[in-house]
């Protein structure tokens, strides 16, 4: 493949890679504010300065039981924090989001690196039901909950800023990010379902891509530290999250790759505000799958065609369950000035 047809397929695959943190519900009731594969393939890898747009649709099926569906239902029906008799209870939820995500990559140098800034928004619906037993005693009350409930929601999430740097040595790309969640977003307590998470929170974290313009291989690994702000309708606070998202890749042309993608989330201090029946209520899930990307030319412009899907084990605390991303990011081709232009040899 050519310098330029890399440059061209790295800068409009970069775009798509600039939404920020998001997602339904808070980890009082078993979701974080940071989304398990949010990154993937060719993160860490420089953009086309200027404009870009990146659209995502995300869809995800989860299920859970025990003290992960309790959390919601503690959540809806103002449970006091007591002594726990049964926890008899099961979780489904289903989101089908559309993220929006404009990006604007600046050409003068910071640090030495590229800087872009993002500010992402959500869309959507949401959906979650509860069925089962909830017994919880105070002394000799006892107060028992049966039976099915239900809840939907179409509307809009918060707003989530992001600011990255990102440099390239070679083959190595380096990027550093800082995140954050303003809760302006859809959200009630009394409900099971939301699109907002009813609190602030920040994320830091780092990036590295290797890619190999000979061979076609690629690898990136993103990871980062979650902070959640106390939620000031429910007084709870969850803990500090810490989360990895990698991708690997083959190029089998410059306009098609293909590769896995992965994800590991735990959350690494305790909730506070929770019933003290749920104990530490500390988060996990792996996730792995498939993914394969596609760049074509819009005009002048370059677009970028991603689709990529995982398969959640080993929860904890946490819904689990698949999840499925369809992104669509459009970028400003790559300046031929960028590019050197080829030298001939010039013979009498």
């Amino acid at each position: 493949m050519s310098l330029a047809g890399w440059r061209t397929f790295i800068a409009a695959a970069a775009a798509a890679t600039s939404v920020s943190p998001q997602i339904a519900l808070a980890d009082e009731s078993g979701i974080s504010f940071w989304l398990p594969g949010l990154y993937g393939s060719l993160a860490a890898t420089p953009a086309t300065p200027g404009w870009s747009l990146a659209t995502i649709y995300y869809h995800t099926n989860v299920n859970a039981s025990g003290g992960a569906a309790a959390a919601r239902e503690f959540q809806v029906g103002r449970f006091s924090p007591t002594v726990n008799v049964d926890l008899n209870l099961s979780l489904r939820g289903q989101a089908d989001l559309m993220f929006i995500a404009p990006t604007y990559t600046f050409a003068t140098p910071v640090l030495g690196g590229q800087l872009s800034a993002t500010l992402a928004s959500v869309y959507g619906r949401n959906s979650a039901s509860i069925a089962g037993t909830l017994t919880t005693a105070v002394g000799p009350i006892v107060t028992t909950r049966n039976g099915f409930l239900e809840d939907a929601l179409v509307s809009y999430g918060d707003l989530y800023p992001t600011l990255k740097l990102k440099w390239n040595s070679g083959l190595h790309n380096y990027m550093v990010y800082g995140a954050g969640d303003i809760p302006v977003g859809d959200y009630n307590p009394n409900r099971l379902a939301n699109i907002g998470i009813g609190h602030g929170a920040i994320d830091f974290g780092g990036g590295y891509t290797y890619l190999n313009p000979t061979s076609g291989t690629e690898f990136s690994a993103v990871g980062g530290l979650t902070y959640n702000f106390k939620n000031p309708d429910t007084q709870y606070q969850s803990g500090i999250d810490f989360h990895l998202d990698w991708g690997v890749s083959q190029f089998l042309s410059k306009q098609v790759f293909v590769g896995f993608v992965g994800y590991a989330y735990q959350q690494v201090t305790d909730d506070f505000g929770q019933p003290a029946v749920l104990g530490s209520f500390r988060s996990r899930v792996l996730g792995v799958g498939p993914q394969i990307g596609y760049i074509f030319p819009i005009g002048s412009n370059q677009a970028f065609l991603g689709l990529k899907g995982y398969g959640e084990f080993d929860a904890a605390n946490r819904p689990s369950g698949w999840n499925t991303w369809l992104t669509f990011s459009i970028s400003e081709a790559v300046p031929a000035s960028a590019v050197a232009p080829t030298r001939h040899k010039v013979s009498k």
